[in-house]
């Protein structure tokens, strides 16, 4: 997927739900220039973001991400996988990129993600919405802050938590480290 469609998508949505850009603002606590610079695919949202957006408007995540549409089960392969999303520390330094392993399953209610942590991550902000993460290490070390303890985790490792508790996740060293994540948003 060109994860350039992704603005257009939170665009057409919301003015399909009939749902002003400061009204989206007011339900999301993001600025709206930040909205306005994601719609017009100036700006890659994170996950977090995009999960804010994907509640006010009253959606689960996979709507903006899905490119297709298709029959139970659904299987992605390692070759076919596409980066979905990345989160960026400032404008340049790359600090993850999602992989969703469940687009084109639209009945979903977890959303299942390879992700590539890169060290810049180091520098990203807490992240909480609804819901609860389930993590597994597959290469490198992590870091976990969850509330105020933090954990380091390694190849084989995995966490599951409450996701209202404002938390982070990064790499804990100076090398790319490679996770499965999944997101439950009730």
């Amino acid at each position: 997927m060109d994860t350039q469609k992704i603005g257009n998508r939170i665009r057409k949505f919301r003015e399909l739900k009939e749902v002003s850009i400061q009204d989206l603002s007011s339900r999301t606590g993001l600025d709206v220039d930040l909205l306005k610079d994601i719609e017009q695919d100036r700006v890659y949202p994170a996950l977090g973001i995009l999960l804010k957006i994907s509640r006010a408007l009253g959606t689960r995540l996979g709507t903006f991400i899905d490119d297709q549409i298709s029959e139970d089960p659904v299987i992605i392969t390692k070759e076919n996988r596409s980066c979905e999303t990345s989160s960026y520390r400032g404008k340049e330094n790359l600090a993850l990129k999602f992989y969703s392993l469940g687009r084109g399953k639209t009945d979903r209610h977890m959303e299942p993600f390879f992700i590539e942590i890169f060290p810049e991550s180091k520098e990203l902000d807490f992240s909480s919405h609804e819901g609860e993460e389930f993590i597994v290490v597959l290469s490198g070390q992590i870091q976990v802050t969850y509330g105020n303890k933090t954990y380091l985790l390694t190849q084989g490792d995995s966490i599951y938590y409450n996701s209202t508790v404002p938390h982070k996740v990064c790499s804990a060293t100076n090398e790319v480290a490679k996770i499965y994540a999944v997101l439950y948003m009730p």
